[in-house]
């Protein structure tokens, strides 16, 4: 219902035109009202146009994740302390533009700089329709600009990476014990208690899919 409601009012708002056009062209052939459904004509038929364009789009196949919460990270990449400023503002950016849409957004700060930037931070969005408008931000981004670090007035170039990922779904996993195998290894040579006492890798070998962690 949630999807198909929005489609079902364009096309509610499509009859409506269609009808309203059809009553002004019967108009035309009355002397006294041509002026008038003239006049209707030229503002109806435009957002005919502008109405079936926007259900023709609307009709073209989703993505299946679009309708799905989104979680955008932001990463600052080459620029040191001028990425992570870059960083931020892009944190920002995404904040106010999702509260802008009505969307809620919480920030999991993974770590900030002295200057107020941010190494990484990850941006959970919900609400609907999420995915959708922020996907295409996921890639490398590229500020150039004289920074606040720098004295001499010169211009540098920063990126920070964004990546988009749809929230994924709750999923029930059951794993039996005898489907697992534990490999434990320990460290060789001199080291007294650590040595004898410590299991320095563990490999967990899942028998019928061969996923090892």
């Amino acid at each position: 219902h949630s999807e198909l409601s929005d489609m079902a009012e364009v096309a509610r708002a499509c009859r409506r035109l269609v009808e309203q056009i059809d009553e002004a062209r019967e108009m035309l052939a009355q002397p006294d009202m041509a002026d008038m459904a003239r006049e209707e004509l030229e503002a109806l038929e435009p957002l005919l146009q502008q109405r079936t364009q926007q259900a023709r789009l609307m009709l073209l196949p989703k993505d299946p994740d679009d309708f799905r919460n989104a979680v955008v990270e932001v990463r600052a990449g080459a620029g040191g302390d001028e990425a992570a400023l870059f960083g931020y503002e892009l944190l920002r950016m995404y904040q106010h533009y999702a509260e802008s849409k009505g969307f809620k957004a919480e920030v999991d700060d993974g770590g900030g700089t002295e200057l107020g930037g941010i190494k990484e931070a990850t941006l959970m969005i919900s609400g609907k329709g999420v995915f959708s408008k922020f996907k295409y931000e996921s890639g490398v981004h590229r500020v150039q600009r004289v920074p606040v670090t720098e004295s001499s007035g010169r211009i540098h170039t920063s990126t920070c990476t964004v990546a988009v990922l749809p929230e994924a779904e709750d999923v029930e996993v059951s794993i039996a014990p005898n489907d697992l195998r534990i490999d434990t290894y320990r460290a060789s040579g001199a080291g007294g208690q650590h040595v004898n006492r410590t299991d320095s890798a563990v490999r967990i070998t899942h028998l019928p899919t061969g996923l090892v962690v």
